[in-house]
Formats: C-alpha cells, sequence, structure tokens
C-alpha cells in the first residue's frame, strides 16, 4: 500500500492543523513517542499515540517509520487512520465553529479516535451487577476510581494507558499507598480485563495493548498460605470453657475441615436435604460443580449438636441464614461476609486461649486441609477433594504445603 507523505499538513485558511510528529524526549528504552500534533492560531498541542521509536527508524523528512523497521509498515497505517481522524474531527469543529481553542480541538480530536477507558470500565461493572456478583463489583468499583483518581483524567483513552504508566501506578499502590504487592496486582487486574473487552469490541487497538512480554507483565508474588498442624487441630477439637458464640464458631470451623476445606459460601448454606444417605452432597457457589463426601464421625457429632430450626423455611444446618431469602444474592452476599467477620473474632479469641499463634480464621481452615494432606495423599486424589479442574491448579495450591521431600533432601545434604 502506497502513504501519502504525512509531512503534508492538513491546512486551509484560516484553520488549524494536525501533522504526526516525533517527540523529542525518549523513555527509558532509548525510543521516541510518535505524537500528532495539533497547532491552531501558534498554539500547538500533542496527542499521543501510544507508539515509540528509535530515532534511526525515523523518516524525519517525510514524518513516518522508515521501512528498515519491522513493523513500518503497521505503524504508518496506523499514523495515517490516526491522522484522517483528527483531521475529519478538526473540518468538523472548523466548520461548526464549536471550538476555538487548541485544546478544545484536541478534546473533541481525543473522545472521537476510541471510546474511551471509563466508559468500558462502566460496561464492566455493570456486567458484574446483571451477574450478581456484588462483592466483586464493590471492589472493583473502589479499585477502578483509585487508578482514575491516580491518573487524574475524566477522558483517560485507552491508548494512554502505557506499560510505563502502569509501572507507575503500582509503585504508587505500593509505596505511596501501602499496599502489599499482591494487592497491588487486584487492581491492576480490572485495567486489563477492561482494555481487552475495548480490543475485542474494536474500541481500543491492539496495537498499543501494555500487557505482556517486554511490557507490563501482571506478576503474582507468591504467598504463604499457613495451615494449622496436626498438634494445633487437636487443641481446637480438645477446646474447653468457650462462650456459646465461640463454640459454634469452632463448630462451624470443624465442619469446614472435616469436609476438605469446605468455603465459608457453601458451609454456612449447608441444607439438613444436603446430608442423604450418610454423605454431604451439595453444589459448590464458586463453579457450580456437584460433590459429595462421605460423613465422617466426627463432623456427625456436630451435626448432631444442632437441632432441625422449625422455624427457618430454608431448612439450614446453621442458624445464620434462616430469615434470609437465598434468591436475593446481593443481602446474601452482604450477611455471609457480616457473619464470616463475627466468625474470625471469635477465632482470634479461641486461638489466644488455647495458645495457637497462627492467625486462626474461617478461610485458615482450608489451608489447615492442604497443610495435613499434602505428604498423605496422591496429587490425583487432592484434585477430587477440591474439585479443581485442572490438576494443575491442584499442584499449585498443594506446593505451599508439601514439604516432605524437600526437607528430606536437606537433611541428606547437612546431616554428614
Amino acid at each position: 500500500m502506497l502513504y501519502p507523505d504525512f509531512v503534508t499538513l492538513w491546512k486551509h485558511k484560516n484553520m488549524g492543523t494536525v501533522q504526526v510528529v516525533l517527540r523529542k524526549k525518549a523513555n527509558k528504552q532509548g525510543k521516541y513517542p510518535i505524537a500528532i500534533r495539533i497547532t491552531k492560531d501558534r498554539k500547538s498541542s500533542f496527542i499521543h499515540t501510544g507508539q515509540y521509536v528509535e530515532l534511526k527508524y525515523w523518516d524525519a523528512s517525510n514524518n513516518k517509520v522508515k521501512r528498515s523497521h519491522p513493523n513500518s509498515s503497521s505503524i504508518n497505517h496506523l499514523m495515517l487512520t490516526k491522522l484522517a481522524d483528527a483531521n475529519e474531527k478538526l473540518l468538523q469543529s472548523e466548520i461548526k465553529k464549536d471550538y476555538k481553542s487548541v485544546r478544545k480541538i484536541k478534546k473533541a480530536i481525543k473522545g472521537d479516535l476510541k471510546e474511551s477507558f471509563i466508559t468500558y470500565a462502566k460496561k464492566y461493572l455493570e456486567s458484574l451487577t446483571q451477574r450478581k456478583q456484588y462483592y466483586q463489583y464493590k471492589n472493583e468499583k473502589s479499585r477502578i476510581e483509585k487508578f482514575l483518581l491516580y491518573v487524574k483524567k475524566d477522558d483517560l483513552l485507552f491508548y494512554e494507558i502505557t506499560p510505563n504508566l502502569l509501572k507507575k501506578f503500582e509503585t504508587f499502590l505500593i509505596f505511596k499507598m501501602g499496599v502489599a504487592p499482591r494487592t497491588a496486582v487486584n487492581y491492576i487486574i480490572p485495567i486489563r480485563t477492561i482494555y481487552n473487552s475495548a480490543i475485542r469490541d474494536g474500541a481500543a487497538d491492539r496495537n498499543n495493548y501494555p500487557f505482556g512480554r517486554n511490557k507490563y507483565q501482571i506478576k503474582f508474588p507468591q504467598s504463604d498460605k499457613i495451615g494449622l498442624n496436626t498438634e494445633e487441630l487437636k487443641k481446637l477439637e480438645n477446646a474447653r470453657g468457650l462462650s456459646p458464640a465461640q463454640q459454634h464458631a469452632l463448630n462451624v470451623w470443624l465442619i469446614s475441615f472435616y469436609f476438605a476445606g469446605m468455603r465459608m459460601t457453601d458451609v454456612i448454606q449447608l441444607k439438613w436435604s444436603d446430608l442423604v444417605d450418610g454423605r454431604l452432597k451439595y453444589r459448590m457457589s464458586k463453579n457450580d460443580k456437584q460433590v459429595s463426601f462421605k460423613l465422617p464421625v466426627k463432623a456427625i457429632k456436630i451435626l448432631d449438636r444442632y437441632a432441625r430450626l422449625p422455624d427457618s423455611e430454608n431448612g439450614l444446618v446453621f442458624p445464620e441464614l434462616a430469615n434470609i431469602d437465598l434468591s436475593e444474592i446481593q443481602i446474601l452476599q452482604t450477611r455471609i461476609k457480616t457473619v464470616t467477620r463475627n466468625f474470625n473474632r471469635h477465632l482470634k479469641k479461641i486461638a489466644d486461649k488455647i495458645g495457637i499463634e497462627k492467625n486462626l480464621s474461617m478461610h485458615i481452615a482450608r489451608h489447615s486441609f492442604g497443610n495435613i494432606s499434602g505428604d498423605k495423599i496422591p496429587i490425583q486424589m487432592l484434585q477430587k477433594l477440591y474439585r479443581h479442574s485442572s490438576i494443575t491448579t491442584t499442584m499449585q495450591y498443594q506446593s505451599n504445603f508439601i514439604n516432605k521431600d524437600t526437607d528430606e533432601a536437606l537433611d541428606r545434604v547437612i546431616n554428614f
């Protein structure tokens, strides 16, 4: 394809001009940004395209990328498209006499080039509420607002989200806001999700995608999943002198542990009708998979302490959600979070009372099962217990707890 020279300005009498130019300040990789320059009344402003090239690849005479650049054709075509879009908007503004300043012209051109990040962020949040993921909606909304507050832009476009911007935002979160590295990742993930959605719709240019190799890579810091050991579990099973509220929280925790680290969302919604022929049969809320476990004797002894609640229309084993309409997902999720918080408060007091120094919480029941089972059960069987779709997921999870081989290897080396 033949391209007209980019040095040709879109110029008419008393009108502004737009032109592709190479800015003078290089980034850390020694590459220079390609921008669209808008000039009116001898005042200029620049729209950055997200493209960078080394100085040796820039044709200063024709204001375009030289053929020697491996992606010259794609970049030049992209610049020509952006230039045409910008010129069309400029012509419209001149005809309508809508924009008299270069700043307003720039804003109009930017708004017409592609849909904004904010527009797609709203669509993403709406999709969460449509899927009734209200708790995730609340968290993601807060993270997106924090990002927009950081960039200080009302009309952020996708090509303005560069690897450098994402790195600076991550640094801001960790060193200014004081969040943990894993939490910082949680802020970046929705940005990537929204960007991917815009690319699928053609509202963002794939060439400007800031994520991936040699760009901004999302890396999950390895976290220590700490579970209780056998001795600590025995302390819990034999705990005495607890208040009724503490004993109830402990009972729910132990039921979670006895059923292979059953998630709090599922254990608190456990129904008597789920207990059939000496087995627990229920559908996991996280992935809708069917689960079937035998009822361990230890679990039966705890369940026998709970009478069937005659006033519970839901037929629940535990009373916390007895008067909740389980079909009202938003109310249900909020209530479960409140119950979990209350249980964790009681569990912390129990740990202090019986001498467990680890942070005892409802979620640690799952880690404790992983810790105890780590060197006892084949990984294929653990995959079935956890109901993981991929054994790789099970291996990654259990890698936090399987230490026997490495411990024995260490002993063989140092015990000489």
